[in-house]
C-alpha cells in the first residue's frame, strides 16, 4: 500500500502548485497595481487574476479526451512543464501584457491538474483507501495556500516588495514536481488495461500494491474494459464449503465456490432463489461474472429467516448475506458463441479493448446518469456559496477587531490582508484532515449529508446578522463564528467530495472525458460566480447573496438524498456497473 500512498502524495503536488499560484496572485496583485498603474483599469486587474482561469477553462475542453487516447502520466508531466514555463514568464514579465500571457499558460497547468490529479489518485489507489488518498488533493491546493500566504506575508515586511519574485518562485516547486512525473509516477493500470497492455499493467500494479499476486486485482481491471449490458441484481447466502456439505444441502448448479488466501479454505456462495436469469445467462453466454458485496446482517438474523434451493438454512451457521451484481463478462464473444466452439466464448483482453474513444459510450443510459450526478454535484458546489464567503472573510475578522489588533503592533494594510487570508487557510487543515480520516469509514454520502445542514445553518446566521440589527460586538462575534464553521464544514464534505465522486463514477474507457466535462462545468460555474457576485452585491446586499447560497445548500442536500450513492470500498468497475443497473431500473419505472 505504501506504494499507492506516496503515488497518490506525488501526484497530488499539482494541486499544491495550484493552491500555491491562487494565493500568491492574491497577494502580488497588490503590487502589481501599483506599478502598472491599474488603479483606473480594474478590467487588466481582473484579467491578471481571471486569466489562470480561462486558460484551465480552454485546456479542459480537450484535456479528457487527449488523456484517454495517450494516458494519464504525459499530461502531467505536460502541468508540471507549463508552471515551470509560466513561472519563469512571470518572474521576468516586462510588461502587463507577457505577466497576462504568463498566467495563461499558467491556467493550462492548472487545469490539467485540476482535472487529472483525482481521476489518476482512483485509478491507481486501493479500494479500502481511495477516499482517504483523494482528498490529499484538496489538503495540498490549502496547505499550498498557506505556504504561499506565508512566503507573501514575509516579502510584504520589506521595504519594497517585489511581486515577480513571489510569481516566479512558483518554477522552484514546479521542477520537483517534473521530476517527480518523470521519473516516479507510473501510467494508470486501469488505462494500459484499456489499451491491451496487460503486462505492462501487472507491472505497475505489483509497484503500487507491494506483491507480485495481483492476478485478482487484473481480472477486475480487464472487466472494467466493458460495463455489462444485461446487469441485474440477485442475492446469495455464503457459508463454509464442510458446513453447507454437512448440513446435507443438494447440490446446486448455481452454487459458486469460494477459495480463501489460506489453504484448504473455501466458501459455497448459493443465490437465495434459484432459475431465472441467472440460469439463463449461463446457457446463453458460458458463464457470468459475480460481484459478490457482503450486507450488514446480525448473527440472530443468520439462517433463520432466509431459504435457499436445496433446504433451509439451520439456525446458527457461519452464513453471510451477500448482494450479487450479475452481469455479461467484458471479455465475452457473441460471435465466438455464434461460432459454436467448445469451452467459453471468450477473447483475450487485448482483442477487448476500445480502438479510440467510443463516444457513443458517452450516451449509455449508465454513463448519462452519471454524468448528471456529476455535473450537478458541480454546479451546486460552485454556488454553495465559498467564493462569496472567502471574499467577505476579511471583512468580516476586521469587523471583529483581528484588523485593528494587526495594524497595531506596526503592519500595513496589505500585510494585514495577507496574514487574515493565511489565518483562514490555516482553519481549513485540520478539517480536511478530519474528512481524510472519515472519507473510507463514514464514506461520501454520509459526509455531504452530515455537512451541508451546517453549510445551511451557518449561512442563515450570516443572513440574519445582516437584517437584523444585533449590535457591533455581537454582529462581530456571530459572523466570525459562522465563517469559521462555514469553512471548517465546506471543506469536510463539498470541498473535496464532487471531484472524488467524478473521479470515481465513470467507466474507464470515457473516464477521462467524463471527468473533464465535469472539471469544465466546475471552471464556468467559478467564473459565473467570481464575477457576478460583485453584481449581487451592490444588487441584493450581503444578506440577500448568503440567502441565495442558503437555497441552493438546500436543494444540494435534496439532490444528494435523491441522486447521490455511496461508492466507499466498491472497486471502480463495481461502482459502474451500479449506475446501468440503476438507469435501467429507472428507465423501466418510467415505461
Amino acid at each position: 500500500m505504501s506504494g499507492a500512498v506516496l503515488v497518490a502524495i506525488a501526484a497530488s503536488i499539482g494541486n499544491l502548485l495550484q493552491g500555491w499560484d491562487n494565493a500568491t496572485i492574491a497577494g502580488a496583485v497588490l503590487y502589481i497595481k501599483k506599478e502598472f498603474s491599474l488603479e483606473t483599469q480594474p478590467l487588466i486587474e481582473g484579467l491578471i487574476v481571471a486569466m489562470s482561469l480561462i486558460g484551465a477553462t480552454v485546456i479542459t475542453t480537450f484535456s479528457g479526451a487527449v488523456a484517454d487516447a495517450v494516458g494519464r502520466r504525459p499530461l502531467l508531466i505536460a502541468s508540471s512543464v507549463l508552471y515551470f514555463v509560466s513561472g519563469l514568464v512571470m518572474l521576468w514579465a516586462p510588461n502587463v501584457y507577457v505577466l497576462l500571457l504568463a498566467r495563461l499558460i499558467d491556467g493550462f497547468g492548472i487545469g490539467l491538474a485540476v482535472t487529472l490529479v483525482p481521476l489518476y489518485i482512483s485509478e491507481t489507489a486501493p479500494t479500502d483507501i481511495r477516499g482517504l488518498l483523494n482528498t490529499l488533493p484538496q489538503f495540498s491546493g490549502s496547505g499550498g495556500m498557506f505556504l504561499s500566504y506565508c512566503m507573501v506575508f514575509t516579502m510584504s515586511l520589506m521595504p519594497q516588495p517585489d511581486w515577480r519574485i513571489m510569481l516566479g518562485v512558483l518554477s522552484i516547486p514546479s521542477l520537483m514536481y517534473f521530476a517527480l512525473t518523470v521519473f516516479y509516477l507510473p501510467e494508470s493500470p486501469r488505462w494500459l488495461v484499456s489499451k491491451g497492455r496487460m503486462a505492462e499493467a501487472k507491472r505497475v500494479l505489483q509497484g503500487l500494491r507491494g506483491r507480485e499476486d495481483v492476478s485478482g486485482e487484473m481480472a477486475l481491471l480487464v472487466e472494467g474494459l466493458g460495463v455489462g449490458k444485461d446487469t441485474h441484481f440477485e442475492e446469495y447466502i455464503i457459508g463454509p464449503d464442510d458446513e453447507l456439505a454437512d448440513d446435507g444441502l443438494a447440490p446446486d448448479e448455481e452454487k459458486l465456490k469460494l477459495y480463501g488466501a489460506e489453504e484448504g479454505v473455501s466458501w459455497i456462495a448459493r443465490p437465495v432463489r434459484g432459475g431465472g436469469q441467472s440460469a439463463d445467462g449461463q446457457k446463453e453466454g458460458g458463464f457470468q461474472r459475480i460481484y459478490l458485496h457482503e450486507e450488514g446482517v446480525s448473527g440472530d438474523r443468520r439462517g433463520s429467516i432466509l431459504s435457499m434451493p436445496g433446504g433451509d438454512i439451520p439456525p446458527g451457521g457461519e452464513y453471510i448475506q451477500a448482494a450479487a451484481l450479475v452481469s455479461q463478462p467484458a471479455l465475452y464473444s457473441k460471435d465466438l458463441i455464434e461460432q459454436q466452439l467448445a469451452g467459453p466464448a471468450m477473447v483475450h483482453p487485448s482483442e477487448a479493448v476500445a480502438k479510440g474513444t467510443k463516444w457513443a459510450e458517452l450516451f449509455e443510459p449508465g454513463v448519462k446518469h452519471a454524468l448528471f450526478v456529476g455535473i450537478g454535484l458541480q454546479i451546486l458546489q460552485q454556488f454553495a456559496g465559498i467564493n462569496g464567503v472567502l471574499y467577505y472573510t476579511p471583512q468580516i475578522l476586521e469587523q471583529a477587531g483581528v484588523g485593528v489588533l494587526l495594524s497595531n503592533i506596526g503592519l500595513s494594510s496589505s500585510s494585514a490582508s495577507i496574514l487574515i487570508s493565511a489565518l483562514t487557510t490555516l482553519l481549513m487543515l485540520p478539517s480536511i484532515g478530519i474528512a481524510m480520516r472519515l472519507m473510507d469509514m463514514s464514506g461520501r454520502r454520509f459526509l455531504l449529508l452530515s455537512t451541508i445542514p451546517v453549510l445551511i445553518v451557518a449561512l442563515a446566521v450570516l443572513v440574519l446578522v445582516n437584517v437584523l440589527d444585533v449590535g457591533t460586538m455581537v454582529h462581530a462575534a456571530l459572523s466570525t463564528i459562522s465563517v469559521i464553521v462555514y469553512f471548517c464544514f465546506f471543506v469536510m464534505g463539498f470541498g473535496p467530495i464532487p471531484n472524488i465522486l467524478c473521479a470515481e463514477i465513470f467507466p474507464t474507457s470515457v473516464r477521462g472525458i467524463c471527468i473533464a466535462i465535469c472539471a469544465l462545468t466546475f471552471w464556468i460555474g467559478d467564473i459565473i460566480v467570481t464575477y457576478t457576485l460583485p453584481v449581487m452585491l451592490n444588487a441584493i446586499g450581503l444578506a440577500g447573496v448568503f440567502g441565495i447560497y442558503a437555497v441552493v445548500c438546500i436543494l444540494a442536500f435534496v439532490f444528494v438524498y435523491m441522486k447521490v450513492p455511496e461508492t466507499k470500498g466498491m472497486p471502480l468497475e463495481v461502482i459502474t456497473e451500479f449506475f446501468s443497473v440503476g438507469a435501467k431500473q429507472g428507465k423501466e419505472a418510467t415505461d
